[in-house]
């Protein structure tokens, strides 16, 4: 997932090693907590064995590999992103899965440069909020699809569901004088409402739009390794503190542990999160 606007051709917030790495350390468990929703986006958008399959804003591609897996050989997956290094991990998983109906390019959103008509369906997961000119890249995508099949997506519900996200995103604009600059639009929650959500399809020309909230228990065996994941998988919140001094930082991220210490349960530190998936048709 990749912030698309203000970007370097590296593909900004998401584009960095760093980031790319940080991302790579937590697909196992992210992985493991989205599986079940992420079948559930590839059940809605109708992907079938010899699927033409686009995965929009697709990042080191976990969904990318579930849908080529459905395809089947005989399909087709097409895995974009603003991001070359996180579509760079996506090459490599596949290539570890014996993955051969996959193809990745650097493509932003908004320019999708596909012919028109030539894919049976469309997803992108935990990326549409993030997107710019939300409506430009709707239309790209729709503009893609040939006529009757969907797209599905899943993106990240409200704050007040969304603490994992939202309390350590908070914490950093506000030690950096920006308190308002993670809740942005675009931003983490911009479609988190299912009126907006469903709305912004609509607006693209969507039709028989439904929207569905499903909550998921993220669970940590200690605060530590709660916040070591809120840095690999939060990019922003290291570009939100990175005009801090060290010790500021260093503050800043003791500041969030002690806000995930409210979660602390006997079986470790229990994050609920909240994310709603979309669908849509041509």
């Amino acid at each position: 997932m990749a912030d698309q606007d203000s970007q370097s051709h590296e593909g900004g917030t998401y584009g960095s090693s760093a980031a790319a790495e940080g991302w790579q350390r937590s697909a196992a468990a992210r992985a493991e907590i989205l599986g079940p929703i992420t079948e559930r986006m590839l059940d809605l958008a109708g992907i079938e064995a010899g699927s033409r399959v686009l995965d929009v804003a697709a990042g080191s591609g976990e969904q990318t590999l579930l849908a080529a897996r459905r395809v089947g050989p005989g399909g087709y997956v097409l895995a974009t992103d603003v991001a070359a290094r996180m579509l760079a991990g996506a090459v490599e998983a596949a290539r570890q899965a014996g993955l051969t109906n996959i193809e990745t390019r650097v493509m932003d959103a908004r320019s999708l440069d596909l012919d028109p008509e030539s894919f049976d369906a469309a997803i992108s997961r935990l990326a549409l909020m993030l997107i710019p000119q939300r409506e430009r890249a709707l239309n790209r995508i729709r503009r893609a699809l040939k006529p009757g099949k969907r797209f599905a997506t899943i993106v990240v519900s409200t704050v007040e569901k969304s603490p994992r996200l939202a309390l350590p995103l908070a914490i950093a604009g506000r030690r950096a004088g920006l308190p308002s600059k993670p809740f942005e639009d675009p931003g983490m929650f911009a479609l988190g409402e299912p009126g907006v959500l469903l709305a912004a399809y609509e607006r693209a020309g969507f039709r028989d739009v439904v929207v569905e909230a499903t909550t998921v228990e993220r669970r940590f065996p200690t605060l530590a390794l709660a916040v070591q994941h809120c840095r690999d998988v939060l990019p922003e919140v290291a570009q939100l503190m990175a005009d801090l001094s060290v010790s500021e930082q260093d503050a800043a991220w003791a500041e969030v542990e002690g806000a995930f210490r409210q979660f602390q349960e006997p079986r470790g530190i229990v994050l609920p999160q909240e994310y709603l998936v979309g669908v849509g048709t041509k």
